[in-house]
């Protein structure tokens, strides 16, 4: 199983790194593409933040170097949980995986350029969601993974013994 969770990893870590080459590569900085006017666009924005731009603002020296620790602080937990939990197919372990891929593609960006390149764009009503990536998405489902798993999934009940 770890094979398959690794898979797993890389295939989120590759997508990830395409599609946010290709964005880079086919969409001027701040320009958008509708996909579904007033609900769905594809729009280029480079965020020095954390996750949907958070302290993106901060003027602070050590930002980037504290974002890159909290990152691979993060990998060697999720890495190390991961290898504990992978002998058999679980929501854990698929959930674990995501987030690892996603993980290390943000990673990836900060490392090259101090930024992560967002560009899909959601809109609710008058509601704009933060501009966010695929290593964002597969971050955030591997975590409702994690989640629905600890709150529904049944503990494994003690054998009787006569």
């Amino acid at each position: 199983m770890r094979r398959l969770h690794l898979l797993i990893a890389l295939g989120v870590l590759l997508l990830d790194r395409y599609t946010k080459w290709l964005v880079a590569r086919e969409i001027s900085l701040h320009d958008s593409v509708t996909v579904i006017k007033r609900v769905f666009y594809i729009t280029h924005v480079e965020n020095r933040g954390a996750a949907f731009g958070l302290f993106a603002d901060s003027p602070s020296e050590w930002k980037i170097g504290l974002l890159v620790l909290f990152s691979i602080v993060a990998l060697v937990i999720v890495s190390a949980l991961l290898w504990r939990s992978s002998h058999t197919m679980t929501a854990t372990g698929v959930g674990l995986s995501l987030i690892l891929g996603g993980a290390l593609g943000n990673l990836w960006d900060r490392l090259l350029s101090g930024r992560v390149v967002d560009f899909l764009l959601v809109y609710l009503g008058s509601y704009q969601w933060p501009a966010f990536n695929v290593a964002d998405s597969a971050i955030v489902v591997g975590a409702g993974l994690l989640v629905f798993e600890i709150l529904f999934a049944k503990a494994p009940t003690a054998e009787k013994s006569a």
